[in-house]
């Protein structure tokens, strides 16, 4: 729990200089802006089993079971905005998370110059969040979702959360709605977890794209994404802590050095009045037999009463295997990634004050006993791939 004693700390901190900020910022002259602000979950999940361990995504290294835990869903974050003129401006973005190395160690998620010669024209660059999906890249700012948290299994393959390079946006005004486009090219930072050790994800070229229309109350997006990996699965030294090694031939089947991954994402939200509606889909092609490709698919509706909004939602997850595993340990490797799961989940959210929203939700999840990818330290014989998951969290914004 010490981890989420300086989480609080820090959430206390950074309110004091989101405070300081704001003053400093009015007495500003000119064009020049400064501002801080910040945001934050305090969350809490448990689980109705203790085969398995049920995290937010693959970058956390443990996760909740049956008794109540903290740091699944806990986070900070703190952004200052310096804008020295009305195209430039200079983003710092620092953020506190249960991570891979089991701490709540702050990163720097944002550290980007936007230089925006035109309204509709926007050019970053430095380290920016990845906009693989649909909201992937605020995925972590709890209080833009309705729901508790990204539906995982849409998300649980993205364990790529920043990368260091540039992209480029349009807004274009296209019939009565807006087209908006992007690209970006950079370099990934960060490691995943996998059992005992840590895959290296840093030095991984990603590029990437999407195309974005609003019509009133409706935004489709189609985007693409791809990442060239830098480094293999750490596979040596988790084989031979299960006293299996790891022949020539075997790594050479399971390189992941050089191989790219595409991703293939479609999103359409309906956001009018009391109601809210959101579909996704998706699909990853991996270019290695040490992991399976995936395709996955949510629906979440909610309904606004009030301060008070009602939500279900259903998501679904199912990987496969890219032609013929050959031997025992490269179909035990893939193993390892494969998921096969559905899941209901049923939840409320309530803005009982400004920046403040107080959320409750369960997750009916149903699958296969191979469905292990999702979770951490799944016990195999005894897993049978059911779980419910309850989740209480307080997100907001300052």
């Amino acid at each position: 729990m010490s981890g989420l004693w300086r989480l609080l700390a820090w959430t206390l901190a950074c309110c004091l200089a989101a405070s300081a900020g704001r003053a400093e910022s009015s007495g500003t002259g000119g064009n020049e802006t400064f501002r801080i602000s910040g945001f934050g979950t305090l969350g809490a999940v448990r689980t109705t089993s203790d085969d398995v361990e049920f995290v937010r995504d693959l970058s956390q290294a443990r996760g909740a079971s049956t008794e109540w835990s903290a740091k699944t869903e806990s986070l900070l974050g703190l952004q200052v905005d310096w804008q020295p003129s009305p195209k430039w401006q200079v983003t710092l973005q620092g953020l506190s998370r249960y991570r891979f190395d089991r701490t709540f160690r702050p990163e720097f998620s944002w550290a980007f110059i936007k230089y925006q010669p035109d309204p509709n024209i926007s050019l970053r660059v430095g380290r920016l969040g990845t906009d693989f999906f649909m909201q992937a890249d605020s995925r972590w700012v709890g209080y833009s979702f309705l729901s508790v948290r990204p539906p995982g299994d849409y998300f649980w393959y993205l364990p790529f959360h920043v990368i260091d390079g540039a992209d480029a946006s349009l807004n274009q005004v296209l019939g009565e709605g807006v087209l908006r486009s992007k690209l970006f090219y950079g370099i990934s930072r960060g490691k995943a977890p996998l059992a005992d050790e840590q895959w290296n994800i840093s030095g991984s070229p990603m590029l990437g794209g999407y195309l974005e229309y609003q019509h009133g109350p409706w935004t489709g997006r189609l985007g693409y994404a791809s990442i060239r990996f830098a480094h293999d699965l750490p596979l040596a030294p988790m084989l031979a802590a299960a006293g299996v090694p790891l022949s020539a031939q075997d790594a050479r089947l399971l390189r992941l050095e050089g191989r790219r991954s595409h991703y293939y994402s479609l999103g359409l939200v309906y956001d009018q009045g009391p109601v809210l509606v959101k579909a996704m889909l998706n699909r990853i092609d991996q270019g290695t037999l040490a992991l399976e490709d995936s395709s996955a698919a949510y629906l979440l509706a909610g309904y606004r009463v009030g301060p008070w909004t009602p939500y279900l939602g259903v998501s679904r997850v199912y990987s496969r295997r890219a032609g013929q595993a050959q031997g025992p340990v490269v179909a035990a490797v893939r193993a390892e990634s494969h998921s096969n799961q559905k899941t209901v989940f049923l939840g409320a959210r309530w803005d009982f004050s400004r920046d403040l929203a107080l959320k409750a939700q369960w997750d009916r999840v149903r699958g296969r006993p191979s469905s292990v990818f999702p979770y951490r330290m799944e016990i195999p014989g005894r897993w049978d791939g059911k779980v419910d998951v309850f989740s209480l969290s307080l997100d907001f914004v300052f």
